[in-house]
């Protein structure tokens, strides 16, 4: 296991290392868990790996292969029928803190939990010559970064 990168002035690193207190929920050797304390419905709680990165793509995969069954198990701890995972990478996505970290969100109804409208999920209509063009565009890329 490689040594997780930290830094002194980030709130989560700050969390991880217990110099700021969190409702931890589960922590393993990679990842740590906890509720949200601005949460967008109850449960909202956040997974974040041990490694201080601003970017998923910048993450070992050791850690990715760690945080997901963690919000898994957080989602069936609180027995949810509905909820997002969501993540964010950069500013205009909507990254508030530079670390990388996982929402679990329950939505128990309509009107809790995260909302979308067509106006905050526009969708594209792409021809399907465009859509073929850039899936050969892509697969080339993915390619030239090896077999996943």
């Amino acid at each position: 296991m490689a040594v997780p990168r930290t830094l002194a002035t980030c709130i989560f690193c700050k969390i991880i290392k217990g110099e700021i207190p969190s409702f931890k929920l589960v922590e393993t050797g990679l990842s740590y868990a906890f509720l949200d304390i601005g949460p967008v419905s109850k449960g909202h709680a956040l997974v974040i790996p041990k490694d201080h990165t601003v970017k998923m793509h910048e993450l070992p995969d050791e850690y990715l292969a760690d945080a997901l069954p963690l919000a898994k198990k957080i989602a069936l701890a609180q027995g949810l029928e509905n909820y997002n995972i969501l993540q964010n990478n950069g500013r205009i996505a909507h990254q508030e803190v530079d670390h990388v970290h996982f929402h679990v969100i329950p939505k128990p109804n309509k009107t809790e939990g995260l909302l979308f409208t067509p106006e905050c999920w526009p969708a594209q209509k792409p021809s399907m010559d465009d859509l073929k063009a850039y899936h050969t565009e892509l697969l080339g890329k993915l390619e030239a970064l090896g077999k996943l």
